[in-house]
């Protein structure tokens, strides 16, 4: 959807979901380092007016995304900003989040990001911010749903691929049973593939159909989603498995090496030039 623009040059975007879950549950699930980590990346939360909340996108802290908590009003409401570098004028971000009670047991969870400016220039990239959190808010759902309040883990694999993304696409889900998959439908990875076995809860729209989301008995209870984008000349292909009960973090530190170990016999990083190597 496009960004919508007030007369006094505030621009924002909204998303929203409805979740099962009482307020302070759902609150549990976005306004906390665990909750968050449960369903979007490994977060920390300083939970207080003025505290820091740190999401991880990636190793290293060069992928890290830092923001200030400016609200915070529990169960329903905290607001924070940020600034994402995206050039020397970027504007500063404010992010609100809402938890309103509906009735038979649920809460509607709304995100608006807002900024002041008068150029377009960071109106595409919000744009494209607001079509994740439709993705992430989707993984929340079924968290809440099926998951909530249990012990997690996850981790989070990249692998890349040329051109063009079709071709990438079928290399990353057909030996994982996923290339016609549709919703509802039961798949397995094959036997020369890890240990994986789910239901398809998702499957991507026609206009961007490289995208899947299931929930799984394999390698442990609980999620995955993966999807492929175009990005520096290459298809990225993140893999996220999110991982619940008890055994969570065992689970996570079996199934990642595994997991890892195939991306990289299936997905090798291209070889070094030899004329820049020398």
């Amino acid at each position: 959807m496009p960004v919508n623009k007030d007369p006094d040059g505030r621009r924002w975007v909204q998303t929203e979901v409805e979740v099962p879950g009482s307020p302070d549950e759902v609150w549990q699930a976005i306004a906390t380092g665990p909750g968050i980590s449960s369903w979007f990346v490994p977060t920390d939360v300083e939970e207080r007016d003025g505290g820091k909340i740190v999401a991880h996108f990636g190793p290293g802290n060069s992928m890290d995304s830092l923001s200030t908590i400016t609200v915070w009003e529990p169960p329903h409401r905290f607001a924070a900003d940020s600034r994402d570098d995206m050039g020397p004028d970027d504007p500063t971000i404010a992010t609100e989040w809402i938890v309103e009670a509906q009735s038979g047991g649920t809460c509607v969870v709304r995100v608006v990001h807002s900024w002041f400016t008068s150029k377009d220039d960071w109106d595409a990239q919000y744009e494209q911010t607001e079509q994740g959190w439709v993705a992430f808010f989707r993984i929340l759902r079924l968290y809440l749903t099926h998951f909530r309040g249990q012990q997690s883990a996850m981790f989070q694999l990249m692998p890349t691929a040329p051109e063009p993304k079709e071709s990438a696409w079928a290399a990353l889900v057909g030996p994982l049973g996923m290339a016609e998959a549709t919703v509802g439908q039961r798949v397995s990875a094959t036997a020369d593939d890890p240990p994986l076995s789910g239901v398809v809860e998702h499957v991507g729209p026609a206009e961007h159909p490289e995208e899947r989301l299931l929930r799984i008995e394999q390698p442990a209870p609980g999620l995955m989603h993966l999807f492929a984008m175009p990005m520096m000349g290459q298809i990225f292909m993140p893999i996220r498995f999110f991982l619940y009960g008890d055994g969570a973090q065992e689970a996570v530190a079996s199934a990642e090496p595994v997991w890892q170990a195939w991306v990289a016999e299936r997905f090798p990083p291209p070889a070094e030039d030899a004329t820049t190597a020398a």
